[in-house]
């Protein structure tokens, strides 16, 4: 509750909204890939596709969903479409089988474009609830990114548990749908907490504010420029970073000592459990080293998570030579649980920093379009992430977590060499 404290009421909407939408989708992919395995008997290469198609289009489709939430919809009116759209393909994939193969297609594209449509929403809302307390939008922010991972916890352990009472990974499909019902009864029931929030509904006052703030064309294009950069680096590491999904989990599944309680569709919960766990103290630490006036940039923080990355897929490299190159159950969980510790710094350091430096360099008129520009290099990554997957199984583990090591080392280097072209408009 103190969490809340000196915030607007409309933030706790906003966060169980946000809370229960991800509880479902992360249900959805902590059984997605091991269902294409296990049930629909899909080859690696076909997995891959489908995994890089699914999560391009969740990190593609929120151009859409920005430009139908403020030209065409409104943020609240899209995102109760979104919401529908991803309730009824739970419901689908619900009903999929290997026998219903069309369910399956149609609930992957349902999700997909409802999450697109109704991620960039939310933040957008999130933004706008603290159009008046300036002071506290970063805190508001930490706030969402927070409700994002407690759902991402507790959405693979009910994963976890249907799966050690039933086995069944339907069921765990329907209880997506459940999530993604309380988060739209908690939008709903709440949405009289959000105030003035809808830029369509509102005469867009917000965008007519950020218009009046000229920059020279010169100046203009230097920010776009410098921020296409970061998007490609970005996209670098998207690529290791959803491996968590699926060559993390094929490696839980195939290579890890089985334990009774910890499924390998489960593992991918110690990410979010990490983020909720280290966020409140690497908070702290960076607020005492801004009042000493050392605190790193933000370009450098983000080169400190490509290194973080690398070193994560560097504990791969060794657990695979250790005994996971076998693809036989002997390894023990402690080498995925410390990768995920690793993943959790990286991003950490990454995800908000980034679009926080979107948000300072980006120019005031196409704020909207650089934010998604952000999503669409997570697009690129997640989607060059499952491509990547499809050679898990043709050549050695500790090679293909080799390779996604080098990618980081190799985007940390690029940060270094624009460095100064990054620090220019956001230290």
């Amino acid at each position: 509750i103190n969490m809340f404290k000196k915030h607007p009421k409309g933030i706790i909407t906003i966060f169980l909204t946000e809370m229960w939408e991800r509880f479902g989708f992360y249900i959805m992919s902590a059984v997605y890939v091991l269902y294409m395995d296990k049930v629909l008997d899909f080859d690696d290469s076909i997995k891959g596709n489908l995994y890089a198609l699914f999560l391009g289009a969740a990190y593609l489709f929120p151009i859409l969903g920005g430009w139908l939430g403020d030209k065409i919809l409104g943020q609240i009116q899209t995102i109760r479409i979104g919401s529908w759209m991803m309730a009824v393909g739970y419901v689908l994939l619900a009903l999929s089988g290997k026998n219903a193969l069309s369910f399956f297609y149609m609930g992957l594209f349902m999700v997909a474009i409802g999450t697109g449509i109704f991620k960039v929403n939310m933040s957008v809302l999130v933004g706008n609830l603290y159009k008046d307390r300036i002071e506290l939008k970063d805190a508001g922010f930490n706030i969402y990114y927070m409700s994002v991972n407690v759902g991402a916890t507790i959405g693979p352990f009910a994963a976890n548990v249907i799966g050690i009472l039933t086995d069944n990974y339907n069921l765990s499909f329907a209880a997506a749908f459940v999530g993604m019902l309380l988060a739209i009864a908690a939008f709903e029931f709440g949405k009289k907490l959000l105030g003035d929030v809808d830029n369509f509904n509102s005469g867009n006052g917000n965008v007519q504010e950020r218009d009046e703030i000229k920059i020279e064309k010169k100046e203009f294009w230097q920010r776009v420029i410098t921020l296409i950069v970061l998007f490609i680096i970005a996209s670098l590491f998207w690529v290791p970073f959803y491996q968590n999904s699926f060559a993390l989990t094929l490696f839980a599944d195939r290579s890890t000592t089985v334990i009774e309680w910890l499924r390998p569709e489960s593992y991918i919960i110690f990410n979010a459990f990490f983020i909720i766990l280290l966020t409140p103290p690497m908070l702290v630490l960076f607020s005492r080293m801004r009042r000493a006036n050392m605190e790193p940039s933000t370009p450098l923080k983000i080169f400190n998570g490509l290194i973080i990355m690398g070193i994560a897929m560097f504990v791969m490299v060794w657990a695979s030579l250790s005994g996971g190159n076998q693809d036989q159950n002997i390894m023990s969980p402690m080498w995925l649980i410390s990768t995920y510790f690793f993943i959790t710094v990286a991003e950490i350091m990454i995800s908000p920093m980034g679009q926080s430096y979107v948000s300072k360099v980006a120019p005031p008129q196409i704020q909207g379009l650089m934010m998604g520009g952000w999503f669409g290099a997570t697009a690129l990554g997640s989607m060059s992430s499952g491509i990547f997957g499809k050679f898990y199984s043709d050549m050695a583990h500790h090679q293909y977590f080799l390779l996604l090591g080098g990618l980081s080392i190799f985007a940390a280097v690029l940060v270094l060499i624009f460095m100064k072209k990054l620090k220019r408009f956001a230290g």
